[in-house]
């Protein structure tokens, strides 16, 4: 895994109008990524603005609004920064990463070497069974 690069953040706790305690996530970066189109590496920029609820219990959970996302923290209400960035970039990560500056090749103009042969279709020597015993 690449783990070079720089991430810029920021984290704001308060509480909110129904007095409930947040941390509000603001993270840059540009992380480096394996494009699964063209298998190489690329950077793939993130950008994070997330509210979290903080509770400590998972029965607090109802109690947040439905536009904040809940964070477990210990009964002290403590939390690792760097662990929390670290989800929330994964969290805004693509699921298939692909970068934008790649071009996709259409099956037609795939070199040679990636041809696919066609297989005999395994079920072609039941059909010739079936046909025979007609």
């Amino acid at each position: 895994m690449d783990t070079e690069g720089n991430c810029r953040f920021q984290l704001e706790f308060g509480r909110d109008d129904l007095n409930l305690a947040y941390v509000e996530v603001r993270a840059d970066a540009e992380l480096p990524l394996l494009c699964q189109r063209t298998l190489e590496r690329y950077l793939q920029p993130v950008s994070v603005v997330q509210r979290l609820g903080l509770i400590t219990e998972e029965a607090q959970e109802s109690a947040l609004p439905e536009e904040m996302e809940p964070l477990l923290v210990n009964e002290h209400g403590e939390l690792r920064a760097i662990d929390l960035i670290e989800d929330e970039l994964i969290l805004a990560l693509p699921v298939v990463p692909i970068n934008p500056d790649s071009i996709e090749i259409e099956a037609e103009h795939w070199p040679e070497e990636f041809e696919v042969d066609e297989k005999p279709n395994p079920f072609a020597a039941l059909a010739a069974l079936k046909d025979r015993n007609k």
